[in-house]
Formats: C-alpha cells, sequence, structure tokens
C-alpha cells in the first residue's frame, strides 16, 4: 500500500475507449471519469497532487461519505478523527459495529519507501496503532518498494536502502507484533505475486488507464493488483472480516479499485473501507501539500535543533507583516503552519488548542512565539520516537516477531486458490 505523500506530476488521463471495456462501467472507473471531465483547479490522484484542494468537493468526485458526528464518537478517541482531518470513508460502519462487539476486524495502512519518512508520513501510522490498542484491531503494514522502483528515478539498492530504514521508523512506532504484520513486497513476493496474479485477471487495461491514467511501464499497469492484494490479505490469512484503510484522499483511488475487485472475484472476502485523511500542510504555506519534492520538511531523525531551524526559517504563518500591526489586527491560524502542525496531531488537548487560536486572533501571542510552541511540541514528539528507534537492536531480529508466518502464508494462497507448488 503506498503512503500518503508520494506525488509526480502526472495527470488523469481521459476515460480510453477499448475493447476489452465491460459493457457496465464499475465504480473506480465511474468516479474516474468524473474526475478527468471536472474543470477544478486542482488535481488530486495517487501520483500528482497541485493546486488548493477542495476536500468537500473531493468527498463528492470520489463518491465517498462524510464522517457523521455519531461515526467519529465511536471511534477511538484521536485528534486526528476529534478534529476530522480524517473526514471521510467508506463502509466504515462495519468496522465500528466489529470493534464494539468485540469481532475480529483489521486495519491497513502503509509506506512507499522512496526516500526518509517525514512527519506526514506517519499520521496513518500512529492512528492504526491508536486503532490496535484500544479495539485489537489486527494491523498489516505494506511496504511498496517494488512499486518505488517502477515510479522513481532510483535504483534498487538506494530503494532498499531507504525499505530499511523506514522499517525502523515502522517499528519505533510501538505495535504490537501478535496483531501486526509488515509486508514487503519484494521480500514476501512468494504470497504478494500470486495472489496479485489472481487479482489481476479481474483487472481490464481500460479500468487501470482510467483510474491512474497512462503508465509509463507494464510494471505499473499491473500494480493496481498489487494494492489490492495489500487490503485483502489480512481477510486471505484470517478470514471474512471487516478492513478498514486510513489513507490520505489521493490514495483513495487504491481502495475503489480493490472494492471492484473483490466484488469481481469469488474470493472469500469483503469489500475494504476506507478512512480518507486531509493533507499534512506544507512548511511552504497554504495550497502546498507535503510531498517528496524539494520543499523543506520536518524528517523522524531531525533532531531539536534541525527541527527549529526549520520552523522558524521555512515555516510560513498567519501573522501581520509588522509587530504592530499584528498586536492590532491578529493572525490568522487557519493559514499558519505551525498552529495547523498543533491542530493535526501535535496538541492533545483541545483547549488548550482553542485558547493558542484565540491569543494568535486576538494577537496577543506573536507568530515567532506560535513558532516555538509548534517545535516544542514536534521536538517532545520525535524525542519519544527516536527514544524507541534508537533502543531496537538489529532489523532482522526485530522485524521476524512482525513477519507472516509460514502458516499464515499458506492460509493466506489458499484462500485465494493458489497452489502452492514445492
Amino acid at each position: 500500500m503506498t503512503d500518503t505523500d508520494e506525488t509526480t506530476d502526472a495527470e488523469p488521463a481521459s476515460q480510453p475507449q477499448s475493447r476489452t471495456r465491460p459493457s457496465t462501467e464499475s465504480e473506480s472507473e465511474r468516479q474516474a471519469s468524473t474526475a478527468a471531465s471536472d474543470t477544478d483547479d486542482f488535481t488530486v490522484t495517487p501520483y500528482a497532487v497541485s493546486g488548493e484542494v477542495d476536500y468537500d468537493k473531493l468527498v463528492e468526485r470520489f463518491g465517498a461519505d462524510p464522517l457523521t458526528d455519531e461515526q467519529i464518537a465511536r471511534f477511538p478517541d484521536h485528534p486526528l478523527l476529534r478534529r476530522q482531518t480524517f473526514y471521510a470513508g467508506r463502509d466504515v460502519d462495519e468496522s465500528l459495529e466489529a470493534a464494539d462487539a468485540g469481532d475480529p476486524h483489521a486495519v491497513v495502512t502503509g509506506r512507499g519507501p522512496s526516500g526518509p519518512m517525514h512527519l506526514g508520513h506517519v499520521l496513518p501510522l500512529y492512528l492504526a496503532r491508536r486503532f490496535q490498542q484500544a479495539t485489537g484491531a489486527t494491523v498489516y503494514v505494506p511496504l511498496s518498494d517494488d512499486e518505488k522502483f517502477l515510479a522513481k528515478d532510483q535504483s534498487f539498492e538506494s530503494i532498499g536502502e531507504h525499505t530499511r530504514d523506514n522499517l525502523r521508523d515502522i517499528l519505533a512506532i510501538g505495535f504490537d507484533p501478535d496483531r501486526t504484520r509488515i509486508v514487503i513486497d519484494t521480500a514476501d513476493a512468494d504470497v504478494v505475486y500470486p495472489i496479485a496474479t489472481r487479482l489481476a485477471k479481474h483487472l481490464t487495461p481500460a479500468t487501470v488507464e482510467a483510474v491512474y491514467g497512462t503508465q509509463d511501464t507494464v510494471g505499473l499497469q499491473f500494480y493496481p493488483a498489487v494494492q489490492a492484494t495489500h487490503l485483502l490479505l489480512p481477510q486471505l490469512v484470517d478470514g471474512r472480516q471487516p478492513t478498514l484503510v486510513p489513507i490520505a484522499v489521493d490514495q483513495d483511488p487504491h481502495v475503489r479499485v480493490c472494492r471492484d475487485v473483490a466484488a469481481r472475484d469469488a474470493l472469500p472476502v469483503e469489500k475494504p473501507g476506507a478512512l480518507l485523511g486531509r493533507f499534512l500542510p506544507s512548511l511552504e504555506g497554504p495550497g502546498k501539500m507535503s510531498s517528496s519534492g524539494d520543499a523543506p520538511s520536518i524528517s523522524l531523525t531531525d533532531d531539536a535543533d534541525t527541527v527549529a531551524e526549520t520552523v522558524r526559517n521555512h515555516a510560513y504563518t498567519g501573522g501581520r507583516s509588522s509587530l504592530e500591526a499584528h498586536r492590532e489586527h491578529g493572525g490568522d491560524p487557519s493559514v499558519d503552519v505551525p498552529f495547523q502542525y498543533l491542530r493535526f496531531f501535535f496538541e492533545a488537548d483541545d483547549d488548550r488548542l482553542e485558547e493558542i487560536a484565540a491569543d494568535y486572533r486576538a494577537g496577543d501571542l506573536l507568530s515567532g512565539e506560535l513558532k516555538e510552541i509548534a517545535i516544542e511540541r514536534i521536538t517532545d514528539f520525535l524525542a519519544d520516537h527516536q527514544e524507541r528507534r534508537n533502543a531496537l537492536g538489529e532489523l532482522g531480529d526485530e522485524l521476524e516477531a512482525y513477519r507472516l508466518t509460514e502458516e499464515e502464508r499458506r492460509r493466506a494462497l489458499e484462500s485465494a486458490g493458489v497452489p502452492r507448488i514445492p
């Protein structure tokens, strides 16, 4: 499963005509058609995010459902949900009902290892850990190293180095190894590839092109079948159960394609649900999204001095042009990036967050002072994360408890109807 921030400049393609196209459009093709014909000034696809995103319009465009207050109240309490950073979804009630009843349910959210992990990459992962702690959910974390090799101008050696580095950050999050499986596409190809091949039979070139646009290689054309494998793997291992996929909204096409495949094939699975989130703003400010480009960002391995320098010198603020104007008119927290970082994740106390916003609007809190609050919160978070990361032993030893067992591999292939040949 690709992570939230890995984007390129690819544009969505218009819907092609093909003799292999089924007579009835799939859900994902219909929604891709809507996106392609839309005249909005923003683009959101798994490979391109540009412009100032209208999140309400995206819900309508993608055919998802806004989360209700009742649904948010039923989820484990977390700032990412309470403040509606994760704001829409698909079939979330099934997961909520399973969690309430103590029935089996799974969460899948992953990482595309093409570089170091930044703050925006880990928000869905920390949310998944919260679900696991509160409801006992099984969590699957796929790493799409093969897709990054195909999509990025990097060698397999470079992707491998990023994969190993990213794995240490994922392990540092603190998942329960008894309820967590980390799947690496190339390392677990004995399971991933046969199942993806089974699912690929139900994906036409027309569907892939309608949803993702024209791909540069046949590898990327095949990759949606691998993504579908990621999302269905918990059920293939442990049987039918609700599966929730917390991701940034640009990754929703992967879920839609998987839901189409799950509906078409006679596998013992239910359609996965989705929990769709907003993008963590880039430090550059409004209209910019955190991405894998050259914009300044905060890495999970940055020390306190680096965090302070990055925020002080690069974070866009909502303050006025002069001290006098700020004291008189106040600042705008809605566009202030340090405040938005606090709102997304780094200030857990709602009352304290509102106090900060009120003081900023009144001009009693200066932009520099707000930056220092954000620096302190982010530094505290990273210190805890890095302490767990630094305590890890050899990667192979640490990872072993999170790998699919031989029995789990056998069950997955058997459930998918793939014969295991000695």
